[in-house]
């Protein structure tokens, strides 16, 4: 028998950690699941159109933003709105074909700053070979919104041959990082809190797709996870693989890669890095036999050129992540709990 609903939503909610995952499956999953939505993915691959087709399938996401400050050092909501969508299409394979963007504006908005974020995500549709081809926009009373909510939508074909989903773990796989954790969440709260860091802290948000169609080069069997590590960090995504594969990983503290300003502007606030935000990086896990060449194409690509090979994942009774540290103890790498960051995504 389901137990009571009680209490209300709270920002952890939105954390993309337990409460987040909690909240999917107590209420969202029990009311919507399907076997579509209970893949636990970043995306859901559609039935053919046609019995036995072969040419492909297509592939669907959507994902909503409310990241403040709406233009921040490297990026604005506009830039990952449309990167974001396009990385959860690519994470599950596919080639990202279209984008449809819904615009919640609040009164008293810009519109200089509406027109620049409107720009900029036309930029990077532009620039990723991506367009939007539908919309619809609505307007909020004064104080009934953040100034500018965006969620998009993708479409996308996944080719033949291709299956990359949470649940491909399996142990002895090796688990690999496409360059420094936490870049976006840091440059947001450097930004909150008046930080200024020579080199500047800026957001990684990019399109990722194109790094992808080289992981997936010339083996996409090989690769049988992918992921990336947004809200909660690669320490929730991580331990949503593990849970969803019903494996262990272990993660190597000495292999992380992670900029120094990063690493001091976490150290100063308080935060673990495992648990800040990316939004252009992705997660591979692959066989172990194919990691070297993989991780070599990677470093090839301008956006993986400090890739760096993380782990490795274990048989177990039961799911966990588990970190070796530089020290050479053990940590066990839990769920996010609670809000680290309240929108930054």
């Amino acid at each position: 028998m389901r137990r009571p609903i009680a209490g209300a939503i709270t920002l952890a909610h939105g954390a993309g950690g337990r409460a987040s995952h909690q909240l999917i499956q107590e209420i969202f999953l029990f009311h919507l699941g399907n076997p579509f939505l209970q893949q636990g993915d970043d995306g859901a691959v559609l039935d053919p159109l046609e019995p036995g087709s072969q040419g492909g399938r297509w592939v669907t996401a959507t994902d909503a933003h409310v990241v403040t400050p709406l233009e921040f050092p490297g990026g604005d909501i506009g830039r990952l709105a449309v990167n974001g969508t396009i990385n959860d299409l690519a994470m599950m394979g596919a080639s990202p074909r279209y984008l449809t963007a819904a615009f919640i504006l609040e009164e008293g908005l810009s519109l200089a700053l509406l027109d620049r974020v409107v720009a900029s995500m036309a930029a990077a549709a532009k620039a990723a070979g991506v367009p939007v081809v539908a919309g619809d926009t609505k307007v909020v009373e004064r104080g009934k919104g953040d100034g500018i909510f965006i969620t998009t939508s993708g479409f996308g074909l996944l080719p033949p041959g291709i299956q990359c989903g949470g649940c491909r773990a399996k142990p002895g796989d090796a688990v690999l990082v496409s360059g420094t954790l936490g870049d976006h969440a840091m440059a947001l709260m450097a930004e909150r809190n008046g930080l200024i860091f020579d080199p500047p802290l800026l957001s990684d948000t990019a399109a990722l797709h194109g790094l992808v169609a080289d992981i997936l080069t010339p083996r996409p069997a090989a690769v049988h996870v992918l992921r990336d590590p947004t809200r909660g960090g690669v320490a929730t995504v991580l331990n949503e693989i593990a849970q969803q594969s019903k494996v262990a990983i272990e993660i190597d503290e000495s292999c992380l890669p992670m900029r120094p300003e990063v690493t001091a502007a976490a150290e100063l606030l308080g935060l673990d890095p495992l648990y800040l935000a990316n939004e252009g990086k992705v997660i591979v896990i692959c066989e172990a036999t194919d990691a070297d060449s993989i991780l070599l194409r990677m470093r090839e690509h301008p956006l993986g050129q400090q890739s760096s090979r993380i782990g490795e994942v274990l048989a177990t009774s039961r799911p966990y992540v588990e970190m070796k540290t530089r020290w050479g103890g053990r940590r066990l790498v839990d769920w996010l709990m609670g809000e680290l960051l309240p929108r930054i995504c």
